[in-house]
């Protein structure tokens, strides 16, 4: 296996010195599940009065066993102006302004009105302030709300909106380009003719890579000529370029040499992987090039593997793939001088690996919950020995 680059060394080449792309503003509802480029600080204080937690009267604690005398009512939106003087009270609703001069609610259970004139019917409230929200109790103009490179999540668009903020700078999303390249290849729904098979690279690659965080875009099928492979590489406005299949050594393999004849720097090509040896890297001009293999499986990995953290990084995400330690429920064999990803499942006695590991089986692919890690030269495991595995089934829940 000379002249394979090992798995590690791979990966951390290709992400070193990677960033976050610049940040854009985008309103509240465009935000979510994006990346915070800049804190967010309240610019408003919430409640920006005391608000009133139940619905009943606002009088004075003094006033608590004493008849009242009703002078109006504060509802939200519609506070009571005036203010409170010795035995009166207010009707109130919850999330109104209290009123000044009061210092405690009666909920409405425990009050009884004639016309308006109302007392304490019941044990009423244990102290004064009760059932009022003070002003700034949620937070305060200035207080830090929500920290640079959160994920944003619904609470935050909340939190964020009543914090005063209609939109958000957030790390823009990396633009990633997928060239399929392959005269045998048709596109999903079409029927193959003789010798052709569906492209079904793409559309996985495409949902693999949106649940990282990317834009997506698929320009179609490139046939296996230099020009056409040469055009699509230059059309690309992306921050990566993935091309799939092509990138071996065959005649037809044409993306090695048509990057070269553009002038790109390759970084390294063929790792020390199973599957997905003929993986490469580099770049064109300012834009970073994978080629993935053209099997779905290594197709797959290779994009787990190297894309994914690739293009959570460009996006200010957190690139670690959701990793499990797991008994295994089968044997297996010592391993050879690559590393290698065996497809599995979950079973109560713990990660089963399939009994087959083509690298062309999507059927399988599509079952498995678990990609298996052997690491280069790893020794046989037997049943109940712990392997680390990638958990495929929790990866769109990370991401």
């Amino acid at each position: 296996m000379s002249g394979l680059l090992p798995f590690q060394e791979a990966l951390d080449q290709l992400l070193s010195g990677v960033e976050a792309l610049p940040a854009e503003t985008l309103p509240l509802d465009h935000c979510a599940g994006r990346v915070l480029a800049e804190p967010v600080i309240a610019r408003l204080t919430q409640p920006p009065f005391a608000a009133a937690a139940m619905d009943g009267y606002a009088i004075r604690w003094a006033d608590l066993q004493a008849r009242w005398r009703v002078v109006g009512e504060s509802a939200a939106g519609h506070g009571w102006a005036g203010s409170l003087g010795p035995g009166e009270a207010v009707r109130i609703f919850t999330g109104a302004p209290v009123p000044n001069g009061a210092d405690v609610i009666v909920v409405q259970e425990e009050v009884t009105r004639d016309g308006a004139v109302a007392r304490l019917a019941g044990e009423g409230p244990l102290r004064p302030q009760a059932h009022i929200r003070p002003a700034g109790q949620d937070f305060a103009a200035g207080d830090s709300l929500i920290a640079a490179s959160t994920r944003l999540s619904a609470a935050h668009l909340g939190l964020a909106a009543a914090g005063g903020w209609g939109a958000l700078p957030v790390v823009r999303r990396p633009r990633v380009t997928l060239i399929a390249t392959g005269d045998e290849l048709v596109q999903p729904g079409k029927a193959p003719g003789p010798g052709q098979i569906i492209s079904a690279n793409p559309v996985m690659l495409t949902a693999l890579l949106r649940a990282a965080g990317a834009d997506v875009h698929d320009p179609g099928i490139i046939p296996d000529h230099r020009t056409a492979l040469a055009a699509a590489l230059q059309a690309a406005a992306a921050d990566l370029i993935i091309t799939i299949g092509g990138a071996s050594v065959g005649d037809h393999d044409l993306v090695v040499p048509v990057l070269r004849e553009l002038g790109a720097d390759i970084d390294f090509w063929k790792i020390a992987l199973r599957p997905g040896k003929p993986l490469l890297a580099g770049r064109l001009g300012g834009t970073r090039v994978l080629g993935l293999p053209g099997n779905p499986v290594s197709a797959f990995v290779t994009a787990l593997l190297f894309a994914v953290p690739l293009v959570s990084r460009l996006g200010g995400r957190g690139h670690e793939l959701p990793l499990q330690r797991l008994k295994l429920a089968a044997p297996l064999p010592a391993n050879g001088p690559r590393r290698d990803h065996l497809r599995a499942r979950r079973t109560p006695a713990g990660a089963e690996p399939f009994a087959r590991q083509d690298s062309a089986l999507l059927a399988l692919l599509a079952q498995a919950e678990l990609l298996i890690i052997r690491e280069a030269h790893a020794p046989a495991a037997a049943a109940g020995d712990e392997v680390t595995c990638i958990a495929l089934d929790m990866f769109h829940s990370v991401f």
